[in-house]
Parts: structure tokens; sequence; C-alpha cells
């Protein structure tokens, strides 16, 4: 329940970044009712005229020509009607997937890292798209169901107050069958959501982990466990339709009673049988046009019901992604030191510690100042810590104590290159890849930086040159090469600090020279380099080596 009201409350709050296209498609829908009962209206006079008053065809111009009119204008007001729906949809959805960034940008690689892809991948397109419905639709439809049943009723009342007591007394019953079949329907929707995300992530590492599952003959469970992740998500989805039909047939049913009460009266009070309150007054135009009316009454409750299952949608999205928006473990807040000054021109770190288990802290009581500039080699056993080192001073993660400033700053505040063990690429050409950290930079710009990590001569056989294409896994590329790519943004860039985890990790020996030479030159420049290694020629590169091992880090 506590999700449920937290979806509520956050689709809510996305309701009113959107409320000024909401009310344009409301007050669309609100002269698309009119002019539906102005076309009724056209419709029983004309055929009150031609039939009790035998008025000639000729003479009817004028109500033919209201008519065709009405009909235009309900036309138009439902194509804006759909146009600012859409509008409010894609305003809406492009906020969330802003908050989905926002949040994978705070919580991080190291977070982030421990998520399926599949699942992210899922929660970013479905989930978000599963709210089209609910602020399409839904929204302004519950707000049409009050006005324009209001409206039809007006009209109704003036014409015959009894009809217009039948439908007044039959109205409740359809938002009453909608709340109860909607109570169940929002839940297996949520169960629907998280069953699809299940399978999406095990599908996804089933197909990276592809060629490891048949060497090791692991093939044929895969396939099982996905064959019962695909029966689960079957019956969830049979559940939903189930719902959605047994919802669908009832309220049909309770509206087409109501009207047929109506047109029951109708009948009988025209031909005499009836003659209780109104009905003695009861004319062919007054009979026809409230019989026209009644299933407009009803047409937007009954909307409202299809859409409903737009709400329930959009409530098990909801709690998903706000799952993921408020869920992820926030970052330990440091505890702040007063007593130690932050210098700009320096990283500081006091006292810091970093457990990922209990009693064993990877960092124990650690403290240390680089200047700016400095080449910085960390170094030591593997799990000693290093990579747990850069990604604090990343920002990446925060420790369980001390405190880290980076050139007077926590860190993460100001921009910094980073080059992990695995090359970061999107699909795309080389020029899109180095302007995802410097957008406005030039062609010659990023030629320069191709070409200072030592990929002119590649550069050179490629016919359409920055602008090759290259896939995210890096296909046409080396390893070697797709590193040194993402090492090209770091120059176009021009970070004061830059941060790698094992540049040179798993490379050939002429890639080696490569990385090593366009680190020689950020060095030259008076970049900060802070790198993790075992290799004895980046050894040689630093002007300090730190060996971090044992839960502290000390110069070697």
């Amino acid at each position: 329940m506590a999700e449920q009201a937290t979806a509520r409350s956050w689709l809510g709050g996305l309701a009113a970044h959107g409320r000024p296209l909401i009310l344009a498609t409301v007050s669309a829908g609100v002269v698309v009712g009119l002019a539906t009962i102005a076309q009724m209206a056209f419709l029983a006079g004309i055929v009150h005229q031609g039939i009790v008053a035998e008025v000639p065809v000729e003479e009817l111009s004028l109500l033919f020509t209201g008519a065709v009119a009405a009909i235009l204008i309900r036309g138009i007001a439902q194509g804006f009607q759909a146009r600012f729906a859409a509008r409010c949809s894609r305003k809406v959805r492009s906020e969330v997937r802003h908050q989905i960034n926002r949040s994978w940008q705070k919580a991080g690689p190291v977070a982030i890292g421990q998520i399926s892809a599949g699942t992210l991948a899922r929660e970013w397109l479905d989930h978000t798209d599963a709210l089209h419905g609910y602020f399409a639709r839904f929204l302004p439809q519950m707000i049409l169901a009050v006005i324009v049943p209001l409206l039809v009723l007006v009209v109704v009342f003036s014409l015959d107050w009894l009809a217009g007591i039948f439908l007044l007394l039959s109205a409740p019953l359809i938002p009453l069958f909608m709340a109860l079949v909607g109570m169940g329907a929002e839940k297996l929707n949520q169960q629907h959501f998280q069953t699809i995300g299940r399978l999406s992530g095990q599908f996804l590492d089933k197909v990276r982990g592809l060629t490891t599952l048949q060497l090791f003959g692991q093939t044929e469970p895969a396939a099982e466990t996905l064959r019962k992740r695909s029966d689960d998500y079957r019956r969830v989805t049979m559940k939903t339709l189930r719902i959605a039909f047994l919802s669908s047939a009832v309220l049909e049913f309770f509206s087409s009673v109501a009207i047929a009460v109506v047109a029951i009266y109708i009948g009988f009070g025209l031909l005499g049988y009836i003659t209780y309150g109104p009905a003695e007054d009861l004319t062919l135009f007054s009979g026809l046009l409230v019989l026209l009316l009644a299933p407009e009454f009803f047409q937007p409750l009954r909307l409202l019901s299809q859409h409903y299952h737009d709400r329930a949608a959009a409530m098990g999205a909801g709690a998903e992604i706000v799952e993921r928006l408020y869920g992820i473990d926030e970052p330990r807040a440091p505890a702040q030191s007063t007593h130690h000054p932050q210098s700009p021109d320096a990283i500081t770190a006091r006292d810091l510690t970093l457990a990922y288990d209990t009693g064993r802290p990877v960092l124990d009581q650690v403290s240390l100042e680089i200047q700016k500039g400095d080449v910085i080699a960390l170094t030591g056993p593997s799990g000693g810590g290093k990579s747990s080192l850069l990604y604090l001073l990343a920002g990446y993660m925060q420790p369980d104590q001390g405190n880290i400033t980076v050139f007077g700053a926590a860190p993460g505040e100001q921009s910094f290159g980073w080059l992990g063990q695995s090359p970061f690429l999107v699909h795309g050409t080389w020029a899109d890849n180095l302007r995802l950290t410097t957008p406005d930079a030039t062609d010659i710009a990023i030629e320069t930086a191709l070409r200072q990590v030592g990929l002119g001569g590649l550069l050179n056989s490629r016919e359409r040159g920055i602008y090759s294409r290259i896939t995210e896994d890096g296909q046409g590329l080396s390893g070697g090469q797709a590193r040194r790519l993402s090492l090209a943004r770091v120059f176009v860039a021009n970070y004061d600090l830059i941060l790698l985890d094992e540049p040179t990790a798993g490379l050939d020996s002429d890639s080696e020279i490569y990385i090593l030479e366009a680190l020689h030159k950020l060095a030259l420049a008076g970049k900060t380099l802070i790198f993790a290694t075992h290799h004895q020629a980046l050894l040689t590169l630093a002007n300090r080596t730190l060996l971090v091992t044992g839960g502290g880090v000390h110069d070697a």
C-alpha cells in the first residue's frame, strides 16, 4: 500500500508538470461534447420536421447545414484533443526519463553496475511508455467524465425530467464497478512489470554469456530457466487480459440496460401507455433527442472505464520507476571535517574508511594529499583497494568515515576524465563518441585528439574519417583501439584531473605503447593523473607511487 501511495504521489507531481496540456485536452473534449449535443439536436429536429410537421426537404437546409457544421466542429476538436494529449504524454515521459537519468548519475556506475542492463532498459523504454495512456487518456477523461455527462443531463432534464432521473440513477454504477475491478488490475499490472523486468534481465544475461554457456554445456538449463520465466509472464498477461475483458463486459451490460430503460420509457410515452409526469408532453423531437443523447451520456463513463486500465498500467510501471528513483541505496554521507583546510590546488583525504563487509575494511583510516599536476600510480595486490580509492576520488562511492576534497570541492562536483578497463562506446560515429563529453567539439579538435592517442594511421585509412561508424561493442576496432578512442575524449575535454583504472590491462604491446605516450603527453601538459596499475612502464611514468594494501595507502 505504501508503494502504491508513493506511486500515486509521484504521478500527481508529473500531472502538475503537464497541467496546461491536460487542461487544453479537456477543453477540446468539452467542445467535442457540445458539438455532439448540437449534432443530435439537429438530427432530431430534421426527423421531427420531416415526419411530424411534414416540412419539405428543401426547407430543412438550415438544419442540415447545422448538422454538418456540428460534425465538422466535432472532428476538428477531436483532432486537437488527440494532439494536446500526445504532446502532454511526450512532455511527461521526457521528464520521467530526465528523472531516471539523474538517478543513474547520482547512483554512479558502481551501483548501476549491480543492476541488470535488461532491467534498466525496460524501465527506460517500456515502463516509461506505459505512462502514455495515463496522461494522454485517463487523466483528461476523468475530468470529461464529469463535465460532459453533466452537460447532457442539463439538456435531458430540460426536455424530460423523468428520463434525466433514470440517467442520473444509473450513472454511479459504472464508476463503482470500475473502481472494484481496478483494485485488482493495479496489483496485476505491477506484477506484470516486475515479471517482464526479470525476464528481460535474464534473457540479456544469457545472450551475453551464450559462448560461456556453450563451453560449459549449460545451454539447456539456461533455456529451461527462460522458458519458466516466459511462462510466468504469459500467466500474468492472461490474468490481466481476463480482468480487462470481464470489466468491459460488465460495464457495457449496465450501460446497455440503462439505455434500454430510457428507450422503453420514451417508446411507451410516445405511444401513450405512460401518462405519469412529463410523459404526456413527449414529442418525437424531445423523445428522439433524449434517446440519441442517452448513449452519449454513458460514452465518457465507458471511455473512462476503458482507460482505467491505463491507470492500472501506470500505477504498476510507476511503482517500479519510483523504486528505481528512490530505492537505490543512497551514497553514504561522509563525516564532515572542519579543521582541515580545503586547498584548491590539492586532493586531500582524511581518515578514509570503507568496508564492503562488516569488520573487513578495504581502506582503514587512510589519509593522503596529492598536489595538482602530480602523476600518481596506485599499485598493490588485486583486491587491495586501488579501484575503490579511485571510485572514492571520482565520487562514485562515499566512504563510511572520513573526508575527501578534490581541488577544494566534493568528489564528482568538478568535471574529470575517467578511463576504465572496459571502454564505453555508443552506436554511432567516432565523432559522436568523442562529443559525448564535449558536444561543441570541432572536427579539427576531434581529429587532433585521435592522433594524439595514436589513431592517426587508422583514421587516414577510413574513407569517412571521424564519421566512420562503430557499434557500442566496438565492432571494427580492436580492444586497444577502442580504449584509445575512449582516451581521446580526455584530450578533447581538456580535464585537469584524469583517473584511470588499469589503462593498459589486456592490451597488446603496440597499444600499450600508444597509451603510455598519450599519458606522457597529458603529464607534460600539467594534468593530474591518478591510475591503478601493475604495469612497470606506467610506474616509471609516475612521480609518486602509492602502495595500496592491507587497508592502508603508503608511499612505495
